[in-house]
């Protein structure tokens, strides 16, 4: 967890972030039958298990990320973190090729929002899953991408709490992070759960929508 670049005193610290990518495959054998013969028989589940293996372990959909600002969309941005420029600042990254991230922030009377983005781009889809599993537990979250988890905690900084979500996709050889986290100044409490953790899925669903290009419908 990170603390927030926040005035108060709270200090900003962004998750690593990467994320996400669909991969597939296809694949035939045997040789072509003539008219006198049986069509060969379907692969036994095992051989089956292993070529899924064998291209899981090669497939990359997804070469590069996508330009990460334009990510989460305008109107995304404006519910979930009022008054932030819907631009962006992008992240810096060593290599842009393999990943590349945005962030939001803004504060609105006495109400802080940070949302950001990030996008990974790994060898293959197992090097991606394998990722995955790695980085931490949560729960699922279906329709997003192969599989993808989120994650909700409370945090207290200077008898300031921040409420987080942290939602981790993966998408055949990518790998998706989306943060979302608020603070009230007023009160020095956070705000709902519901309401941070609908909306880390909301972003999410603009995130690998922007990725795969296809329109997904997150639940949770």
């Amino acid at each position: 967890m990170r603390s927030l670049p926040l005035p108060l005193a709270l200090t900003v610290r962004v998750l690593p972030v990467a994320v996400l990518a669909c991969a597939g495959w296809a694949w035939t054998s045997g040789p072509m039958a003539d008219s006198s013969r049986q069509p060969a028989a379907a692969p036994q589940p095992s051989t089956k298990r292993a070529a899924q293996s064998a291209a899981s372990a090669t497939s990359r959909a997804y070469d590069k990320p996508p330009e990460p600002c334009s990510a989460v969309t305008a109107k995304t941005v404006a519910e979930l973190v009022p008054k932030a420029d819907p631009a962006g600042k992008e992240l810096a990254a060593a290599d842009r090729s393999l990943r590349r991230g945005c962030s939001w922030s803004a504060l609105k009377d006495y109400d802080y929002r940070w949302l950001d983005v990030s996008f990974e781009i790994k060898e293959s889809a197992a090097t991606a899953d394998t990722a995955f599993t790695a980085r931490g537990k949560g729960d699922t979250a279906p329709g997003l991408g192969d599989e993808a988890r989120i994650a909700v905690a409370l945090t207290s900084h200077d008898k300031q709490n921040t409420r987080e979500a942290v939602v981790t996709v993966r998408a055949g050889n990518a790998l998706v992070t989306v943060t979302y986290n608020g603070s009230d100044f007023e009160s020095h409490g956070a705000p709902p759960t519901d309401g941070i953790y609908k909306g880390a899925l909301k972003a999410a669903g603009d995130a690998v929508a922007k990725l795969t290009g296809k329109t997904t419908s997150p639940t949770g």
